[in-house]
């Protein structure tokens, strides 16, 4: 049975987590939760259930002849074929592996090391590095792929753990593929896709950037940094009304701001968002969006959305002075987001089960 619980000014209503309050914590100012581990077990579980899971799967190959058209799944890329699609599988072992550096005792400990030890080798690596040797394959993925396999080898370059060394240094050569391709586009990029899908620059960008500090690749970093100013910092009143798309799980606008929040110093980032989205724009992206049929794989998207704006929407926050009433909204509307999507992380439709908590790992996060 769903309940409502009412926390200082926020209602929750249909929360999941309701039934089992010790999935979370909530923070002392209501602004949002804290994941415990058993809400880590719960949420870990996804993954664990579809990463050896070939079918059904959305493979995106573009084959050249009878011959790689009828390759499994499994054999185009025995690394990260499971959780429906490539990127889903890569971005479900960034999650296992965030929450098990987390939380170290989690139950499921044992069950995530093995199902890692076969996916992450260095033969199966090598296998997913010559999959990007062919012509028509140099786009694929591109940037939403690639930026959740930068996040997955930035959370192994920070984990003092002997699996983690071993995986980190077996997926060296796929993450330096990356990186080369990427580098190699950006100058190539001339207009930003601005989709609220996979193919988002915003967003690729956030993570790559991420990435290319915390490892401390400079040369990555600055690229990203000069091709980011060149295509928005120009950018004024972001047509935020015409947010969502029907199958958004992104802000294409609340994107891009989240991406130049992290390159502009704060006083020129105020300035850039103050005539890059208006009062009433961000107002509008304060609403949450309808979800009509959580059983299309497209229109669950929407799900995914209430937790990237959440994201986007607190560190975008953070650089609002504290008596602009701008800070107070974001907040809140975060907050909002975050709770409306929870319940139907494990809702049972493998539709947003083998992507949502990952998304929802994310939004937790601080």
């Amino acid at each position: 049975m769903k309940k409502s619980i009412l926390f200082p000014g926020l209602l929750l209503c249909n929360f999941l987590f309701a039934q089992h309050s010790d999935y979370f914590t909530v923070k002392k100012d209501s602004s949002g939760f804290i994941l415990t581990q058993k809400g880590a077990s719960m949420l870990v579980a996804l993954p664990l259930k579809c990463i050896d899971k070939e079918y059904p799967n959305k493979t995106n190959h573009t084959s050249i002849s009878d011959s790689d058209h009828v390759i499994t799944p499994h054999n185009l890329h025995p690394a990260f074929y499971g959780c429906f699609d490539w990127h889903s599988c890569v971005h479900g072992h960034w999650m296992m592996i965030k929450l098990l550096k987390e939380f170290p005792q989690l139950p499921e400990a044992a069950k995530i090391r093995a199902a890692i030890n076969k996916t992450i080798t260095k033969e199966n690596i090598a296998t997913e590095v010559k999959y990007f040797d062919a012509e028509l394959a140099k786009g694929w993925e591109r940037t939403y792929g690639w930026a959740w396999l930068l996040k997955l080898d930035e959370e192994l370059a920070t984990w003092n753990d002997e699996d983690g060394k071993r995986w980190h240094e077996a997926l060296q050569p796929l993450t330096n593929t990356v990186i080369g391709l990427w580098t190699a586009y950006l100058p190539k990029q001339t207009y930003p896709n601005r989709t609220g899908v996979h193919p988002n620059t915003a967003f690729g960008l956030v993570l790559a950037l991420d990435y290319a500090r915390i490892v401390k690749n400079t040369a990555f970093e600055n690229a990203i940094i000069t091709h980011a100013k060149r295509i928005y910092a120009a950018d004024k009143n972001a047509p935020t009304q015409w947010e969502p798309d029907g199958s958004d799980f992104l802000s294409p606008s609340l994107e891009e701001a989240d991406l130049m929040k992290r390159i502009l110093p704060e006083k020129e980032f105020l300035g850039w968002f103050n005539s890059f989205i208006t009062a009433d724009g961000l107002k509008h992206l304060t609403q949450l969006p309808v979800i009509s049929d959580r059983n299309d794989y497209q229109i669950v998207h929407l799900d995914g959305l209430c937790f990237s704006r959440s994201w986007c929407m607190k560190d975008i926050a953070r650089a609002v002075p504290k008596n602009d009433p701008r800070k107070a909204l974001l907040i809140k509307a975060a907050t909002h987001h975050l709770a409306e999507a929870l319940p139907h992380v494990a809702g049972g439709n493998y539709g947003g089960e083998h992507w949502l908590g990952s998304f929802a790992v994310y939004a937790l996060a601080d």
